[in-house]
């Protein structure tokens, strides 16, 4: 149950006292280690009173109506919409953040909407969207104010997508994914280099949170790569990327590959050009990845999902509208039969490429 200090400041779980009287945050393997005052690196959880309080509970920095497919989500109810929100913060510091004004954010004027966790699920389901998304920031750093919306989304028969770098300890990760239905998963690269040079991070426990949602719950799992130019785009390392994914997740996990753009702390890099991101897809389907697309670029052969047993054109994408529907009630191939993986309506989404922004009374 969730208890407030102050209207957006409420107590947590996740941490313990150490021996020189700083309390350590054990939400994410960051474990910063903060004196009275102090707030972590993610800038939204405290040490207060001698315990780690989240200061944005209840505020957000915005709410959007989305294509579920811009999550990217390609095989979790298709052309449908989802109600799209984040607060403030992070508890990475990636060089190239594509929303570093929200992720690196130290102004509270960046959450100025709020919106109860109730407010949020009825707002979607007042709206026809089918699922909220914690996304924009890493929900990894607004825990209890993303549980208590999916909570409530689940009373109201809303889904939950969890948009995420995949960046937390295994028994807050437990806690928070028995309440998730699908996730998009940054897999930021497959070297430590990358992940302690240009993330702050590092790369085992995002592989670990990768093998206990694929493994250890029902969630619906996508991976997303960013495809940044002489960081992560090597065929070496693209090789040994998507064979640990058929490996250790297996075939039916989509990846998408997107382009970079400069941003933040990274203006040096060049845009990705597009024969990187049709490199990054063709090594993952030859390796086994049954579905592969691009992303953040206009390519509707390389967007578009085919069926792994007969090739056929199962379902068309162009950018974030749904064009061909090649699959039946079950899910299934209509030329073979063979099922897609992904969770399916009966029928596709109609709310295409639109982004409607709202305001949360």
């Amino acid at each position: 149950m969730t208890t407030f200090v102050t209207p957006d400041t409420v107590k947590t779980r996740y941490w313990h006292a150490l021996a020189d009287g700083r309390i350590q945050c054990d939400v994410c393997p960051r474990f910063c280690k903060l004196h009275e005052g102090q707030r972590g690196l993610c800038f939204v959880r405290q040490n207060l009173d001698n315990e780690i309080v989240m200061t944005s509970y209840g505020r957000s920095s915005g709410f959007a109506i989305d294509p579920i497919e811009k999550k990217p989500l390609n095989h979790f109810l298709p052309g449908t919409s989802v109600l799209s929100f984040g607060t403030a913060g992070c508890n990475l510091a990636c060089k190239f953040c594509q929303n570093w004004d929200i992720s690196k954010s130290r102004e509270m004027d960046t959450l100025m909407s709020k919106a109860s966790p109730a407010a949020i699920a009825q707002a979607a389901l007042d709206r026809g969207c089918d699922s909220v998304a914690y996304t924009y920031n890493d929900p990894v750093v607004f825990h209890e104010y993303a549980i208590d919306t999916a909570q409530a989304c689940r009373s109201l028969g809303i889904k939950s997508v969890a948009v995420s770098a995949g960046y937390v300890c295994a028994e807050p990760r437990a806690e928070f994914y028995q309440w998730m239905d699908a996730a998009n998963i940054d897999l930021k690269a497959f070297s430590e280099r990358f992940y302690h040079e240009i993330t702050g991070g590092h790369l085992q426990p995002v592989l670990e949170t990768l093998k206990y949602i694929k493994h250890e719950t029902q969630v619906w799992l996508e991976l997303t790569t960013l495809i940044i130019p002489e960081e992560n785009d090597s065929e070496a390392e693209l090789e040994a990327m998507t064979q640990w994914v058929v490996e250790n997740l297996g075939p039916d996990v989509p990846m998408h590959f997107s382009a970079f753009h400069p941003d933040w702390k990274m203006l040096d890099k060049p845009p990705t050009p597009l024969s990187s991101l049709l490199m990054a897809r063709n090594i993952a389907l030859k390796n086994g990845v049954r579905y592969a697309y691009v992303g953040n670029v206009h390519d509707k052969s390389a967007d578009s999902t085919y069926c792994h047993n007969c090739g056929k054109l199962l379902i068309g994408r162009d950018w974030y509208v749904l064009s061909e529907w090649n699959l039946d009630a079950a899910g299934c191939c209509r030329f073979c039969g063979e099922r897609c993986a992904g969770v399916f309506q009966e029928n596709p989404g109609t709310w295409g490429a639109k982004r409607q922004s709202i305001k949360m009374e």
